[in-house]
């Protein structure tokens, strides 16, 4: 097989274009879900909370079409495993809202900012990969592997063989289990449709829209490449699997692990057991089109730390949220917009987590402004 067409390589190319198209796409519509929450919190305004949801309304009907159609198996990714670990994901995305708060922007938002030359960022980047591949194989895995993760319910008990809602309302209603799928894929999707589009602002404003559909878009065909392009026969084995995918299955965009990875492989170069993998793509092709838009739109500046507090902040939230995203399986885009495209429930539990701590601290964030008056 030519190396230029290898499955590897071909989910490795699709995944740099489409996170490239994400950063381009994020800088210019200032595409943030911690700016998102910020916005309710401080200001009562939605217009980015309505871009993101917009965004997961299109990824959820992407995502599940591309199911229902048979050309990925949304079951086999990480968020479908039948067995719900509700305490990582719980306090994974708690500790994750928190940590975007403080760090003033969730690993996405920070993968963008470094596109737009802020070194401030990078260094929040560094710390979160260290933060995130201790979780992974380090300290605070072992902390996460014994503490946490085995508080789990094993949905198999029930006769779920996974975590999509979908699979528990066919059960619940004696429905067909694609039958029930579309169904509340429909439900979901129009209800988000019909908040998003109802707001005269929102609709008059084509940036934060196209930019909703655009994000939501690039999440489906990250599933599609990394699930339908990706998913091969394995000369060596002869067995049917996912290439060049860090979880070894289907994935789209998520930015914790991956940074992580990233980290793991420019420290071990020279082991040639390592490649790209989809993750590592997708975190370089974010920052790259982040950058193309800043320099084509000169918008781009360097930007360091404001005070030695603003440094303790960035670094503290860092590693909240590399502890925090591993944990919980998934970031802002990871588990609020790949994950909840699945529609699993472990999904929604993390993602109610990332809102809940956000909101939070933002809020002890302004008391403690207002305080210190």
């Amino acid at each position: 097989m030519d190396a230029a067409t290898s499955p590897a390589t071909l989910v490795v190319t699709g995944a740099f274009a489409l996170a490239f198209i994400f950063g381009a796409v994020a800088n210019k519509a200032n595409f943030c879900t911690m700016g998102a929450v910020s916005d309710i919190v401080n200001m009562g305004h939605w217009g980015r909370m309505r871009m993101w949801l917009l965004a997961i309304a299109v990824a959820i009907v992407g995502a599940n079409g591309l199911a229902a159609a048979g050309l990925i198996d949304l079951s086999k990714s990480v968020y479908q495993r039948p067995t719900l670990n509700w305490l990582s994901l719980l306090l994974g995305g708690v500790l994750f809202g928190v940590g975007m708060s403080l760090a003033g922007g969730c690993a996405n938002k920070n993968l963008i900012r470094v596109g737009g030359g802020s070194v401030r960022s990078l260094v929040v980047l560094t710390f979160l990969a260290i933060s995130g591949y201790m979780t992974l194989k380090g300290l605070f895995g072992q902390w996460r592997a014994t503490l946490l993760d085995p508080v789990a319910i094993d949905l198999g008990r029930f006769g779920l063989k996974d975590q999509s809602l979908a699979s528990m309302l066919a059960q619940a209603g004696g429905m067909a289990p694609k039958t029930a799928l579309l169904a509340l894929m429909a439900v979901i999707a129009l209800a988000l449709l019909v908040f998003v589009f109802k707001d005269r602002r929102f609709r008059a404003n084509p940036t934060q829209w196209m930019a909703g559909l655009a994000i939501g878009a690039v999440v489906t065909g990250g599933w599609y490449v990394s699930g339908h392009l990706g998913f091969g026969e394995n000369p060596e084995t002869m067995e049917m699997v996912y290439f060049a995918t860090n979880t070894r299955t289907i994935e789209s965009l998520s930015f914790v692990a991956p940074l992580a990875y990233s980290l793991e492989l420019l420290m071990l170069w020279t082991d040639k057991s390592l490649h790209v993998s989809f993750g590592i793509a997708t975190a370089l092709g974010v920052v790259l089109g982040s950058l193309a838009w800043a320099l084509a739109s000169r918008s781009f500046r360097w930007e360091g730390f404001a005070s030695l507090a603003d440094l303790r902040d960035q670094l503290v939230g860092a590693v909240l949220m590399g502890f925090g995203g591993v944990t919980a399986m998934g970031c802002t885009v990871g588990q609020g917009l790949s994950g909840v495209s699945t529609l699993a429930l472990g999904s929604f539990i993390a993602l109610a987590g990332i809102i809940g701590g956000a909101a939070a601290t933002l809020k002890y964030i302004t008391w403690r402004a207002e305080r210190e008056a």
